[in-house]
C-alpha cells in the first residue's frame, strides 16, 4: 500500500492530500529514509511522522484498504 494511503486509512493524517504535502517536505521517513508518497508500506515498517516541534514514531501492524475510525488504531503501534 503506498504511504500516503496508509497515513490516511489509519488516521495519522487526517486527508490524503496532507499526507503527500508532508511527504513532499521530507517530513516522513520510513525505517529512518525520507520517503516519497509513492513508497510502499508493509507490516513491520517504521514510520516517523514530524508535526511542527513533536514527532511521532509508529510501527505498522497490518494493512486495510478501508476501516471504521474504532479499527484504525489496530492498523500501527506507537513506539
Amino acid at each position: 500500500m503506498r504511504l500516503d494511503k496508509f497515513l490516511k486509512v489509519s488516521r495519522l493524517i487526517k486527508r490524503r492530500t496532507i499526507a503527500n504535502e508532508a511527504c513532499d517536505a521530507g517530513r516522513v521517513s520510513v525505517n529512518g529514509k525520507v520517503a516519497k508518497a509513492s513508497v510502499s508500506v508493509k507490516p513491520g515498517d517504521i514510520i516517523e511522522i514530524g508535526f511542527g516541534t513533536r514527532s511521532v514514531k509508529v510501527e505498522v501492524l497490518s494493512i486495510a484498504e478501508t476501516t471504521k475510525k474504532d479499527e484504525a488504531k489496530e492498523l500501527f503501534r506507537y513506539l
